[in-house]
């Protein structure tokens, strides 16, 4: 991530500024006191806040995109922001799903992931059958104008991009974070489908393929305010 490579730089500078040029040979001197430990510890918890921060923005950046060749789900279905997997923080998965517990004493990790699966489906379907009203409730602003431009590049083609077949093989939590007063939780789905995109008049086949399923793995992440909320869709990401 660009953040990360940003806080390494940032180290660098600190430390040949304390006079730690040297490397790991001689470099530290005689100059390392206690002060410059508590300078390096305070700027190294502000670096920390800068990547949260950066990842929160991300999160919401209402980003979409589709699987496979320009017309079809792949990138013309809906663009997205970064082909990027989200970053990997299983460390904060356990604090972050604590702390939602914490405001949300009913929240339950197995119940989430079905809801999760579930929303999953009904996306996909909307989507297919370019209805945005039916997944309006489940998107962030961000993603429902993003969800909007390509339904509506769709509709000037005259083409319906087709999913069909669609088989999840997996649910998993792989992060849960708070930032600036809202709930962070992202998804990993396993699945595959078949993907291909057809004439609306005559049902022609355009791209795609509609016998060959196209395996995948997905990033969704949700947000809501912090307690016990309702969840909306603010960005899905692909693996690499």
């Amino acid at each position: 991530m660009h953040a990360l490579h940003s806080g390494v730089g940032l180290y660098g500078m600190l430390f040949r500024s304390l006079g730690f040029a040297g490397g790991y040979g001689g470099g530290f001197g005689g100059g390392f006191g206690l002060f410059e430990l508590v300078l390096l510890a305070g700027i190294g918890y502000m670096i920390y806040r800068m990547v949260r921060r950066s990842r929160g923005e991300e999160a919401t950046a209402g980003s979409y995109y589709g699987r496979m060749s320009a017309d079809s789900y792949g990138s013309t279905g809906a663009a997205m922001a970064t082909a990027d997997a989200p970053p990997s923080a299983a460390e904060d998965l356990e604090p972050g799903l604590a702390h939602i517990r914490q405001m949300d004493p009913r929240f339950d990790e197995v119940g989430f992931k079905e809801w999760c699966n579930d929303t999953f489906f009904r996306v996909q379907a909307a989507w297919m059958h370019r209805d945005l009203e039916k997944m309006r409730s489940l998107l962030t602003e961000e993603m429902q104008e993003e969800f909007r431009k390509q339904i509506d590049e769709l509709r000037a083609k005259r083409q319906f991009n087709k999913l069909e077949n669609i088989a999840v093989r997996s649910v998993e939590l792989t992060e849960a974070w708070q930032e600036q007063g809202r709930d962070y939780i992202t998804v990993r789905f396993l699945a595959s489908l078949l993907d291909y995109n057809v004439d609306e008049a005559s049902g022609k086949v355009l791209s795609g393929t509609d016998s060959e399923p196209v395996k995948f793995e997905e990033y969704w992440t949700w947000v809501r305010p912090v307690g016990p909320n309702p969840w909306k869709l603010s960005a899905i990401n692909q693996a690499e």
